[in-house]
């Protein structure tokens, strides 16, 4: 049912599409980019749920305040505390180890602002968890979200990284220019 609702909202009445050729695994890292709008949330929480998946998502403890924050935890919301100095990446991992199944989405740019200094920490968990990173881009100008590859960290970070960057140069946010890849040579 919820599937089939979301499915409806996203498709039919929002007039997006779905473009998704990575297997479902039971447990892995999503690495969703371009971040450039708070719309990326709802749009992909919709294109998750319409092609029969679950995923939870980091998003800053500010927006936990009540009433949002009931409704953002009901989605699967996890609020981060950034100013805290405690490890997010060893965590997670344990959540990851301790899980049938786990999904986590998180954007690398950790803000809607250009960026070039992506966040590794989606990458450290997945490497630490021995987990896939699914790449899922959003594109507002296709409107279409696509899951068209993963890759397995291999521990060379900027080999993986610079791969990982050049998924996404050619998807559009909903503000493109919001959205920087950094050095990628």
């Amino acid at each position: 049912m919820k599937q089939a609702i979301c499915s409806f909202i996203y498709h039919k009445i929002l007039g997006w599409k779905a473009e998704v050729s990575v297997p479902d695994f039971d447990k892995c890292i999503i690495c969703a980019a371009p971040h450039t709008t708070n719309w990326d949330l709802f749009i992909g929480k919709l294109f998750i749920s319409a092609i029969g998946r679950e995923s939870g998502f980091m998003m800053k403890k500010e927006w936990f305040f009540f009433p949002l924050g009931i409704l953002f935890r009901w989605m699967g919301g996890i609020p981060v505390h950034r100013d805290k100095r405690t490890s997010m990446v060893d965590q997670v991992i344990k959540q990851v180890n301790a899980s049938e199944k786990f999904h986590l989405a998180i954007t690398p740019e950790g803000t809607r602002s250009p960026n070039p200094n992506w966040k590794k920490g989606f990458y450290y968990i997945a490497l630490g968890a021995n987990i896939p990173i699914v790449l899922i881009g959003i594109d507002y100008e296709k409107k279409c979200i696509t899951a068209g590859k993963y890759i397995i960290p291999s521990g060379d970070i900027d080999k993986d990284m610079r791969e990982i960057k050049l998924y996404f140069k050619d998807f559009k946010g909903k503000h493109p220019h919001k959205f920087v890849l950094g050095d990628i040579d």
